[in-house]
């Protein structure tokens, strides 16, 4: 309890937040490295992931060599980069250590959401006679939509509390908080800056679960499937709430016909709710 009131303490100075050494400091520092660190990371992993998802080659082979890097400490890589020429210059060892560190959610995220696609709605889209890259962005993308911002927001959170390793290799951040606390024998200043780390990553957590939600380009499709009792389907096909795959005037010869008529019914729709 000591150590949370001299945290709560230290917080609440205001000559903690100002300056070149301050929290706001830090803070833009902590977000500005992230947000660089996150976006290198977004360009390697989900063009590859996307990519191979649609072609459905190779994406098993890239997911297991991403996921090498899962194995490997991300301050082992930190060490060895800094120690190494390119210690000299910068940021760069922390920001190498992290976009490696970021990749494997990202990549093996995406790639999976592109295969569990319901193959009847990407097979219904392609016969209606889409294009390649018009597939890609328009119905595969939306249908993985979810699985890829579940890799977005486990790759920014990770990053996010990761970044503190950048003091460590004289980088800004608020690891530097925790750094100068360790220096001056603070356990105060200690546990104050972990408690920003952790506040801030509850908080783009928060913040990505909102825009998760606000830019979902099915979210009225999904929120009509689970009132409906059905919907469109991500993995394994699901019934649709969509029942009207024959008209009346021409009603299917066989239990067969109907069965297909109306899968192929479904598909069709689901299709024309995505474009």
């Amino acid at each position: 309890m000591e150590a949370i009131a001299g945290a709560w303490q230290w917080l609440t100075t205001g000559a903690n937040w100002a300056g070149e050494k301050g929290v706001w400091h830090r803070l833009s520092e902590h977000l500005w490295l992230s947000g660089v660190c996150l976006v290198l990371a977004c360009l390697i992993a989900l063009p590859v992931a996307l990519w191979l998802g649609h072609l459905g080659k190779g994406g098993a082979l890239a997911v297991n060599v991403s996921n090498v890097g899962r194995a490997v400490p991300t301050y082992a890589v930190l060490v060895l980069l800094t120690l190494s020429p390119l210690g000299s210059q910068g940021d760069w060892p922390t920001v190498i250590a992290l976009v490696l560190f970021a990749v494997p959610p990202l990549l093996t995220n995406a790639y999976l959401g592109m295969r569990e696609a319901d193959r009847n709605v990407v097979e219904a889209a392609r016969g209606m006679g889409m294009s390649g890259p018009q597939l890609l962005l328009r119905v595969e993308i939306p249908l993985a939509y979810p699985l890829i911002m579940t890799g977005l927001r486990s790759a920014t959170v990770q990053v996010v509390a990761t970044a503190t390793l950048a003091a460590l290799a004289g980088g800004g951040g608020l690891g530097r908080i925790i750094t100068a606390g360790f220096g001056n024998y603070d356990t105060a200043q200690v546990v104050a800056g972990a408690l920003l780390v952790a506040v801030l990553a509850l908080l783009v957590e928060g913040a990505l679960v909102v825009a998760d939600r606000a830019f979902d380009p099915m979210r009225g499709q999904r929120r009509a499937g689970r009132a409906g009792g059905g919907g469109f389907r991500t993995g394994a096909r699901t019934e649709s709430s969509t029942k009207s795959g024959t008209t009346a005037g021409a009603a299917p010869r066989t239990a067969s016909d109907a069965a297909a008529a109306e899968g192929r019914g479904d598909d069709v729709v689901a299709v024309r709710k995505l474009t």
